[in-house]
């Protein structure tokens, strides 16, 4: 009885065995006569789990070799974060589903690729939801409507003038937080953007990047609390800060950082853009994300300025 029993055990386990392996050879064969499922090729600073996706809102666009070196330019020095990574053609965000505004949008600038294009209109642009988002996490222009915030970009349109495509991307939902427009988004921030811009004019290369913050506040009963207003259906969380920390790098290969906080409020139009800065360490904690971290902070030369 045990020896037929035996018998019985290696004969299952047998067919298993053969049929494991049977379906790991078909199915080796498929994928790899799939281009949509061919192994990604390791890139600099690309993470090898596809975690990045075409976030194109009606037909996904299968990376083509240009795309992922772009992706690999962008993110040559670190992924600050890792949750819901999505690539466009010119920038590269995270998404917080949560709260239906990005974690980090980052870029790279070049006085070549900011470079206004006389045939790039604007006023082609319409905001539009990222259809590469589940419908249960997505913002709608609808959540903006009557709400007293501007749809902010975090990737500004002006840093992508030089390619219809790429301005026309940075109008995807996912790319924009509510924002106090007068005062803020269309003022002081915008002063800040315009900066950054013109920092291609000393570096070769300009590294950006931006998002939200959702800082705490003491109140009247001692007790620190974060408490931030949530608008439209979609509930799409108002950041109570915004920051942007930048690395430039010299034609000589020196880099140097300046990072930012700015209170999502009318700012007086007199205020220096100086006066807004932090340590990046600061913003690291607020924000629970690593910034540059490819790149050695005893390789750069000044902070907000100052000699590191």
């Amino acid at each position: 009885m045990a020896t037929k029993k035996l018998t019985k055990i290696i004969v299952v386990g047998s067919v298993a065995l053969c049929s494991y392996s049977v379906g790991t050879y078909v199915e080796r064969k498929k994928y790899s006569s799939c281009p949509t499922f061919a192994p990604l090729k390791s890139m600099p600073a690309l993470p090898v789990f596809a975690t990045v996706s075409a976030a194109t809102p009606l037909t996904p666009v299968p990376h083509s070799e240009t795309h992922v070196s772009r992706v690999s330019q962008i993110m040559k020095y670190g992924f600050p974060g890792l949750d819901q990574v999505r690539s466009f053609d010119d920038y590269i965000l995270s998404y917080d589903r949560r709260n239906r505004v990005a974690h980090w949008v980052f870029e790279h600038l070049t006085p070549e690729n900011v470079k206004p294009n006389d045939q790039v209109d604007r006023t082609k642009c319409e905001f539009k939801p990222d259809e590469s988002v589940h419908k249960l996490f997505r913002s709608d222009n609808s959540d903006y409507k009557k709400s007293g915030y501007d749809r902010g970009h975090l990737a500004a349109a002006g840093n992508h003038k030089s390619n219809q495509r790429h301005i026309e991307q940075t109008f995807y939902l996912t790319n924009m937080a509510p924002q106090v427009g007068k005062g803020f988004n269309r003022d002081a921030w915008n002063s800040l953007e315009k900066y950054v811009r013109k920092l291609t004019k000393v570096y070769r290369n300009v590294y950006c990047c931006t998002g939200p913050l959702y800082l705490p506040r003491k109140e009247n009963d001692g007790k620190t609390y974060v408490k931030y207003e949530v608008i439209g259906a979609n509930h799409v969380a108002v950041p109570t800060h915004f920051y942007k920390v930048v690395v430039g790098e010299t034609a000589e290969g020196h880099f140097e950082m300046e990072s930012y906080v700015m209170p999502n409020q009318v700012i007086d139009e007199g205020t220096p853009l100086t006066s807004f800065q932090v340590p990046p360490e600061s913003i690291e904690r607020a924000a629970g994300l690593l910034f540059f971290d490819n790149l050695s902070r005893d390789k750069l030369r000044k902070i907000n300025g100052k000699k590191n």
